[in-house]
């Protein structure tokens, strides 16, 4: 039903929905809250030390002022706390305050904490009675993901009508997970969920309600993977054999291969071999040597006289692979003819491409997902290898087959999982693993600290960039979002300007960007143009950059374990020594512990395990694990309970212990055909 039937969305107002992908009432109501604001007892100014965001409790002594800087009204006052320490707060573009705020009454201010020379200040605080926000003390606000135009507001309203409508009626009749499942692990009813997820009555509601779409999820794509995992292992391909030229150009190499690599090569060369089509996923920590692994699959496949594609996911990793590719090629004399093929050639420089790759003439094409595009035409693919976060579905796996004979497949990540759960989550691939990085890397030393280490931290990256390195600095919001507290880029990019010294080269980089700029910010960071390059986790899966030493994460303690790993492994490739500085926002013992992992282990397989033992599932809220399947409430680290028991009852239904209604046969043949999931 669309969206236009809802009260208050008019033509316009649902263009912008469909920017956010939400098409009709039913994705409106999958369209789930990205976190949640909590409302914590309001503390003292003296109490703020670092942090992004405040909550406290005074009153104004004297009225507020008022002035205008162009079209801009400025109204600001300054706030005293009830021990006596004040602070200067400041609103824009909001006249009505001046009559509204009375001098001496007591407020609580819920605020951005910004730092002008070093001065502190709370910027665009909501102000509340402290009456008003003694009721809003315990609960669950939802906040969503925003395109300009919409507001938290409208989509709550919105989401409300969907909830009270007609069309809840059908939520529990199409349950794909049968009932005998969901009372053996007594999960709530989907209704419940999604009453629950939107608009929480309690922290453990909210649980629940998490619980019971997390496990739909996971049940969800278990059961379209076994359904097609073994069709596809009887698919036959082309034979390749090992080539003495790849041999040769290995043993060329300016360092020798790791066990862990041969053993892998040595894996990938059976399946080759075998007639039947390669599905196998390489999984190998930060910097264990992939992409060495995976060229090694390419040449042979090349000498063999089948083309291999390697896709990256993004352009600046594709022009990178590409450039070390061709080099190699050079230094080594290989005769084989590489190329590249990203989005933002032009349409002249790709029909070059499209023409080389039909006839043959390119032997190993790198790119973005445009190597699969309609236009694009191979005489002969023969391995298709996936860079990190891509995997195929079953209708792009289709889609090749029609391009040609099915071709190998083979997916790299970075991603440590622990090995129980990467038999459910990788259960139709087979798997190999690199467990050792190369020898001459030194290990970066991790600091966990509080915001009251920042100061330090911003002197010592000066001293850093000073000796000529660059600096990564992650935040998990791109912009201000009210309501959620934690560290933006946007934001923090502006006051980065005011604490380092004005000769350091600053520069902002998150995935709302176009491709055209975030391919610039990179290409930049990488020729050393930026010192300090502010970032959402879009730099986890990046290029190399063996001047960077410097890898500092804002409210550390909101991502998992295993995505902090990764994010750590963008510095220590060069042969400078490399730090990691994690800065939790909560200095809780359980918080401190967890980060400490990081200090003590630099096997991502191990922090993966650890991670898996130690996040809770009471911990629905922060960065979503990055590098995995693309969920939406599913978690591989909090739900791994779910994917044991999903796997359990998707045999039972396979075995035929358990029969599926008609329904949700029916339902589960739509939801199934309608998914791609990406890794």
């Amino acid at each position: 039903m669309r969206l236009t039937a809802l009260k208050g969305i008019g033509e316009k107002t649902e263009e912008l929905f469909i920017k956010l992908g939400v098409h009709n009432q039913e994705e409106l109501l999958e369209f789930f809250p990205r976190d949640y604001e909590l409302f914590f007892a309001p503390g003292s100014i003296g109490e703020i030390g670092y942090k992004t965001f405040g909550t406290i409790k005074g009153c104004f002594m004297e009225p507020v002022l008022q002035r205008r800087v162009k079209k801009l009204v400025i109204t600001s006052g300054i706030f005293k706390d009830e021990i006596g320490a004040s602070i200067k707060v400041v609103w824009f573009n909001a006249p009505y305050l001046k009559d509204l705020i009375k001098t001496g009454q007591p407020y609580v201010l819920k605020g951005r904490i910004s730092r002008k020379y070093n001065v502190m200040q709370m910027d665009q605080p909501r102000i509340f009675s402290p009456e008003d926000y003694a009721e809003k003390m315990g609960t669950m606000q939802p906040i969503y993901p925003l395109t300009k135009g919409l507001t938290d507001t409208l989509i709550k309203k919105a989401i409300s009508q969907v909830l009270d409508s007609g069309l809840m009626n059908d939520i529990n009749e199409n349950d794909i997970v049968p009932e005998c499942v969901a009372d053996e692990m007594g999960l709530c009813s989907r209704e419940f969920a999604f009453r629950n997820i939107h608009f929480p009555g309690s922290r453990e509601d909210l649980i629940k309600a998490s619980a019971r779409m997390a496990f739909e999820e996971i049940f969800l794509f278990i059961m379209t993977m076994k359904m097609n995992s073994e069709s596809l292992r009887q698919e036959s391909s082309v034979i390749v054999r090992p080539n003495e030229q790849t041999d040769a150009f290995l043993k060329g190499l300016p360092f020798k291969l790791t066990d862990s690599q041969e053993k892998v090569i040595n894996d990938i060369r059976t399946d080759l071999g075998s007639g039947f089509v390669m599905n196998r996923l390489i999984q190998g920590d930060v910097g264990s040597g992939k992409t060495m692994v995976a060229l090694a699959a390419l040449m042979d496949c090349a000498f063999a006289g089948y083309q291999g594609a390697f896709m990256a996911p993004t352009e600046v990793l594709a022009r990178q692979h590409y450039e070390n590719i061709t080099g190699l090629f050079k230094e080594h004399g290989i005769n084989l003819n590489a190329a590249l093929l990203i989005g933002s050639q032009t349409a002249l420089e790709k029909r070059v491409i499209y023409d080389a790759l039909e006839d043959g003439r390119i032997n190993i094409i790198i790119g973005t997902h445009a190597l699969f595009q309609e236009k694009v035409k191979y005489k002969n693919l023969g391995i298709v290898i996936t860079d990190e976060q891509h995997r195929f579905g079953l209708k792009q796996r289709q889609a090749l087959a029609e391009k040609g004979a099915m071709p190998h497949m083979m997916v790299m990540s970075a991603t440590p999982v622990p090995r129980t759960l990467g038999l459910i989550i990788y259960g139709d691939m087979d798997v190999s693993t690199i467990d050792h990085v190369p020898v001459n890397r030194k290990p970066i030393k991790t600091a966990v600290v509080d915001d009251s280490y920042k100061p330090n931290a911003y002197r010592f990256i000066e001293k850093e960039v000073a000796k000529g390195h660059q600096v990564y600095i992650i935040c998990p919001m791109v912009e201000y979002s009210e309501g959620l507290e934690a560290a933006n880029v946007v934001d923090y990019t502006d006051m980065l300007k005011d604490v380092l010294d004005e000769s350091i080269v600053i520069g902002m980089l998150h995935g709302q960007m176009n491709t055209a700029q975030k391919n610039e910010i990179m290409e930049k960071f990488a020729a050393g143009k930026i010192d300090v390059l502010v970032s959402t986790t879009v730099v986890e899966v990046g290029v190399d950059v063996p001047n960077a030493t410097v890898m500092m994460i804002e409210d550390a303690n909101r991502f998992g374990l295993a995505s902090l790993h990764q994010l750590r492994g963008r510095v220590g490739r060069g042969a400078d020594q490399s730090y990691c500085i994690l800065v939790s926002n909560n200095s809780s013992k359980e918080a401190m512990e967890r980060l400490d992992i990081l200090k003590t282990s630099t096997d991502g397989f191990e922090i993966a395990a650890k991670d898996l033992e130690m996040r809770g599932p009471g911990e629905f809220m922060g960065v979503r694990q990055s590098g995995t399947i693309a969920f939406k409430c599913f978690d591989m680290f909090r739900d791994a309970d779910l994917a044991v028991k999903a796997s359990e009852a998707a045999g039972r239904i396979l075995s035929g212990e358990i029969a599926l209604t008609s329904r949700q046969k029916e339902a589960l043949d739509i939801k199934a055909g309608s998914k791609f999931f990406i890794l």
